[in-house]
């Protein structure tokens, strides 16, 4: 429930409840770290993407840190690009969900 526009590491407003969600998550248990990893649709290139993506985790971690609270040591940032997408890039739709930031609990 994190989205971006295209070409943007700005946070969408619509992505507010996904982001409240996780603060409450993690201030329930403060072992819990997480990498928070950036997705981009196919639009540019693989390098551009590559940044973007990570400029996006890199948006959530700076939001979940001022606005919630969020110790910066649990949260690390990575970018996947395009790597991983779970919908379609021929439409838009499709490209909208690839537009997204993960968690992955970190071991």
């Amino acid at each position: 429930g994190i989205y971006f526009d295209t070409d943007s590491a700005a946070i969408k407003t619509e992505s507010e409840p996904a982001l409240k969600v996780i603060a409450e998550i993690l201030k329930l248990d403060n072992s819990i770290k997480v990498y928070l990893v950036g997705h981009t649709d196919m639009t540019g290139t693989l390098e551009h993407n590559m940044d973007l993506s990570k400029r996006r985790a890199e948006s959530v971690v700076q939001e979940l840190v001022s606005k919630y609270g969020i110790s910066s040591s649990r949260l690390k940032a990575k970018g996947a690009g395009p790597l991983s997408p779970v919908a379609t890039n021929q439409s838009e739709e499709g490209r909208k969900l690839n537009r997204r930031v993960e968690l992955v609990e970190m071991l």
